[in-house]
């Protein structure tokens, strides 16, 4: 039995949206910061993590220079998306809070500030100037994985794609998945896909602008939001009672 609202599933629709956008960007930030600044991921951390060990071990891969770099921005960006999307203590309700566009908002600047170094480069950046890129876009994705997690969307993260890997297989056993919510666990996966398909061509074939992408979808993020969901504080203390049902069945 369908229990929500026209304009509450409408709304839902257009958060999984945003979400696959994110997704798809995070995606193409990953490829083109791996592929072209040193093997080092900005948004999934648990390779840094591993190329961290292998690193220790003696059996190669990045420098460590870059994934300490990388990891201390992104715990940067988780601090800062999470400070700014619980403000006093608090997090927003309904659908898409306001502060999850704020911090998203705010993680455009990380993005700004690496397309200008990347551009004074002509995207051939020195192993100095790689590390600040580094860190400016995985300040960007941490506060991007903040304002997402702020969601309490199960198995969406936008910056990694295991837990949705989980889930995905999972429902092929219980099968206790509505078809919503399979449908976005799977448009995850292959938005996630399809941004690192877009950012490994970029390189390839357009390399100075392939950075471009990620910022131009994050905007679209953010503008859309703002659109759709600035009406929030008329619906909130409505859609509230219902998401919070839906999330106890879950």
């Amino acid at each position: 039995m369908n229990t929500l609202t026209p304009t509450l599933s409408h709304n839902i629709r257009v958060r999984d949206l945003l979400l696959n956008a994110l997704t798809f960007s995070s995606g193409a930030i990953d490829a083109i910061s791996f592929l072209a600044l040193g093997k080092v991921f900005t948004a999934f951390m648990t390779g840094n993590i591993a190329f961290l060990g292998l690193r220790i071990a003696g059996a190669g891969g990045p420098g460590c220079v870059a994934i300490f770099v990388s990891m201390a921005a992104f715990s940067v960006g988780v601090y800062l998306g999470t400070r700014t999307v619980k403000r006093n203590g608090h997090e927003g309700t309904g659908i898409w809070p306001r502060r999850v566009t704020t911090a998203l908002g705010l993680s455009l600047l990380g993005h700004a500030a690496f397309l200008i170094l990347w551009f004074a480069y002509r995207g051939q950046p020195s192993n100095d100037a790689a590390h600040f890129l580094l860190g400016f876009w995985a300040i960007a994705m941490g506060m991007q994985s903040a304002a997402v997690r702020s969601l309490h969307v199960d198995g969406v993260f936008t910056t990694a794609a295991t837990a949705t890997f989980i889930f995905v297989m999972g429902d092929l056993v219980n099968w206790c998945e509505s078809a919503e919510e399979r449908m976005r666990l799977w448009g995850v996966l292959i938005s996630l896909f399809l941004g690192a398909l877009a950012g490994g061509l970029l390189l390839v074939h357009a390399q100075i602008f392939a950075p471009v992408l990620s910022f131009v979808v994050t905007i679209f993020v953010v503008m859309t939001a703002e659109i759709t969901f600035r009406d929030r504080v008329a619906t909130d203390n409505v859609t509230a009672p219902v998401l919070a049902g839906l999330n106890r069945v879950r």
